[in-house]
């Protein structure tokens, strides 16, 4: 059974930063896409960024570009969200996502193209 467990969520001005934090179990880490996604109340969850098996392609929304960066350490079966210049639209429930297709190089922007999601952790970024 694969589990993601997010971490690294809190309350945060405008203008701060926060790193997130997901650890995966249950499956070798290291081949597969991994991704990040975020859902505010009212709205649908939305992807935010990703980063393909190695680490050498990533992906990231419009939104968030330039602000946030995704990296990933596979010898710790870890992925990481760093959330800079945060902004009050930023705050949500931060999901992480495992990709289904394992040594793929193509970027996945869709929940469909992921099978295993974590609990999530909240953001919340006060004006």
């Amino acid at each position: 059974q694969v589990q993601l467990v997010e971490s690294g969520g809190g309350l945060v001005q405008a203008g701060g930063s926060l790193r997130l934090s997901c650890a995966a179990s249950g499956r070798t880490f290291s081949v597969y896409a991994m991704g990040w996604f975020r859902q505010a109340p009212g709205k649908e969850r939305e992807f935010v960024a990703t980063t393909t098996w190695s680490g050498d392609n990533t992906y990231y929304a419009d939104s968030v570009k330039g602000r946030f960066t995704i990296s990933r350490d596979n010898a710790k079966n870890t992925v990481y969200l760093q959330l800079n210049s945060l902004k009050p639209e930023d705050t949500a429930v931060y999901y992480c996502a495992a990709g289904r297709f394992p040594y793929s190089m193509v970027v996945f922007t869709r929940t469909g193209s992921y099978d295993y999601w974590g609990q999530g952790t909240q953001v919340t970024v006060s004006s």
